[in-house]
């Protein structure tokens, strides 16, 4: 296959708008929710051969509900839902082929609050299996790829979901994110990926069961308005009252922040150059708008890498042992893939330091709340090195040096998610060759409000690179 470039954009009813601007010319009337809808599917069969970001397309069902959309914000907005996330009428896979996926009888309760936007779901997005790899790859089938260049990883575990954005099939798509999973493909993607606060938007029935909830849900978009606007309206259907609302974000704040620059990881391993010039380049361009940044450790111990590791492979076991009580009785643990199978391996090796990594990924959340009595934001890398080569990650390497990969890989954004704060990824850098890398801005539970003022502030001073514009 050739690596090139691979987008859909083009002079139709989506042309380059970004969601809200597609919901405006539906409701002025210029396009019709019909008319969008079918370009959205007619640039899916134009680039998804490359990209194998869609696991399963329902389009006869989308260009039906287009005719008799639910008014919402983003009415008559086409998308995708992440194939982790029942959406009635539409199988659920997992991305595993450990099961034959059925069609959900109901929506899930964070589809609930999803589909009361409005938007039109086309399909669902690919994720490798379970959502425990950073890298959207399969065993015994092609990879989703990267839009920015076919020969790499789209990230993961919502690489489906970022290709298909990236590429201009549809302005915006569901994605979340259990240790990165918004973030990380947002960065290889060139993205825009806000994991929100723990219990800011209405959590499935999956993230609920969990030990500890470090499952988030989201968008992937291309616009800051994009995300502003959908957490904006999520709040309508759902307000958590535990947290200060967020509201509707449609500028930059004038207070300056105090942010905290981090350039290692807690695993002494250091941030590779491209990454750590882009994170340069990030904190002297918030230091010319007038934010105090001065460089800091990254503020958590050594000892969260392997208890986040033990919470991952508890995970992974549960699958492989209790996954019929999810998929059914069809499911089939031997046909789990080599990852997922190591890392339930990894776990029966380490299950008696369960109860103590428990305990300590669950106090993480009150030592990240205290980190922010002192910075407004830290400013880091998504990911400690660009976005690799397809094959790097993929299930099949062997399991030991796959998991040490990763973990060199995915070591800045799973606190976030053990901690339950709020975190960005934004398109700010690149690599020589034009591959995006994101930069990552946390903040104080409940604080999503200051991150998205941020981001709008710097899409102003530097807007994003576009894809339609890179060599092919």
């Amino acid at each position: 296959m050739r690596t090139v470039v691979t987008h859909a954009f083009c002079n139709d009813a989506l042309g380059d708008l970004d969601a809200v601007g597609v919901a405006e010319r539906i409701r002025r009337g210029e396009v019709s929710p019909r008319e969008v809808v079918a370009a959205s599917i007619a640039r899916a069969e134009r680039v998804n051969p490359s990209l194998n970001a869609i696991q399963f397309a329902s389009y006869e069902q989308a260009l039906k509900k287009a005719e008799a959309c639910a008014p919402g914000v983003f009415t008559g907005v086409p998308t995708f839902v992440k194939d982790n996330t029942d959406v009635r009428g539409l199988p659920t896979g997992q991305g595993s082929r450990a099961f034959a996926a059925t069609p959900a009888v109901v929506d899930n309760a964070f589809a609930r609050q999803f589909m009361a936007q409005g938007f039109v779901v086309l399909g669902k997005s690919t994720l490798p299996e379970f959502g425990f790899n950073a890298s959207t790859e399969f065993e015994g089938r092609e990879p989703t790829r990267n839009p920015w260049h076919l020969g790499y990883s789209s990230g993961a575990s919502s690489g489906g979901a970022a290709a298909l954005v990236a590429s201009g099939v549809v302005p915006i798509a569901h994605a979340n994110d259990g240790g990165g999973s918004i973030r990380i493909p947002a960065a290889c993607c060139g993205l825009i990926g806000l994991k929100p606060t723990r219990g800011r938007l209405v959590d499935s029935e999956a993230a609920r069961s969990l030990p500890l909830n470090v499952i988030a849900e989201g968008v992937v978009t291309r616009s800051v308005r994009d995300t502003a606007n959908f957490f904006w309206a999520a709040e309508r259907f759902f307000r958590n009252r535990a947290l200060p609302p967020i509201g509707l974000v449609e500028g930059p704040n004038r207070r300056r922040l105090k942010i905290g620059l981090v350039f290692e990881s807690i695993i002494g391993r250091p941030t590779d150059p491209d990454t750590s010039a882009a994170l340069s380049d990030a904190a002297v361009l918030l230091q010319g708008m007038g934010h105090q940044v001065e460089e800091m450790p990254m503020p958590i111990k050594a000892k969260f890498a392997e208890d986040f590791s033990t919470y991952w492979g508890l995970l992974a076991y549960l699958v492989a042992k209790m996954g019929h009580r999810v998929a059914g009785p069809d499911f089939d643990p031997q046909k789990l893939d080599n990852f997922t199978k190591g890392l339930a391996g990894y776990y029966r090796q380490h299950w008696l330091q369960t109860p103590w990594a428990l305990r300590r990924l669950k106090r993480s959340q009150r030592d990240y709340a205290q980190v922010f009595n002192s910075v407004d934001v830290i400013l880091s890398p998504v990911l400690a090195h660009t976005t690799p080569k397809l094959g790097y990650l993929a299930p099949e390497q062997p399991f030991e040096e796959l998991f040490d990969r990763l973990h060199r890989y995915v070591i800045f954004t799973p606190w976030n998610n053990a901690a339950g704060g709020p975190a960005m990824s934004l398109p700010l850098g690149a690599t020589a060759s034009g591959l995006p890398i994101g930069i990552h801005f946390s903040a104080g539970h409940g604080n999503e409000r200051s991150l998205l003022e941020l981001a709008f502030e710097i899409e102003r001073a530097l807007p994003w690179r576009r894809i339609q514009d890179a060599p092919r």
